[in-house]
């Protein structure tokens, strides 16, 4: 990855840690029920036939290629590492990362010092578009 991270410093001229440049996005991406069949990791023999989603084949690519950094973020475990790795490489995917061991079960509240959006996945990958929503904050 040949990204810079713009070095930030605070008002006492200490080291923050650092952030992409604005105009490149860090994506987290599910795997199971995202980019492919949604199997359980009880079942992890289907991992190995587990049909890909097309469209995130194709809009993963292409935000690799426009210089995103692309992480997929799974609740399978380390046993599981394995497989998944070839099963992208087979069919693929352009990735920098991959985390292992996600909390399983949804409903996710993600807190972090670093902006983060999310993007619930519906069926189908497309370019994001802007809209405006609700979201829950902390108080000022």
């Amino acid at each position: 990855m040949s990204t810079d991270l713009n070095e930030l410093k605070d008002k006492h001229g200490n080291a923050l840690s650092p952030v992409l440049p604005e105009d490149v996005k860090n994506y987290l991406i599910d795997i199971d029920g995202t980019i492919c069949d949604d199997i359980p990791n009880e079942q992890p023999e289907r991992m190995v036939t587990a049909e890909v989603y097309p469209d995130a084949l194709e809009i993963l690519n292409k935000w690799y290629d426009e210089g995103h950094i692309i992480t997929f973020f799974t609740s399978r475990t380390e046993e599981h590492r394995t497989v998944t790795e070839a099963w992208l490489d087979k069919h693929g995917f352009k990735y920098h990362g991959m985390l292992m061991g996600k909390p399983r079960g949804g409903n996710y509240h993600w807190i972090d010092n670093h902006l983060v959006k999310a993007t619930r996945f519906k069926g189908k990958f497309t370019d994001l578009i802007m809209a405006k929503k609700n979201i829950e904050v902390f108080e000022d």
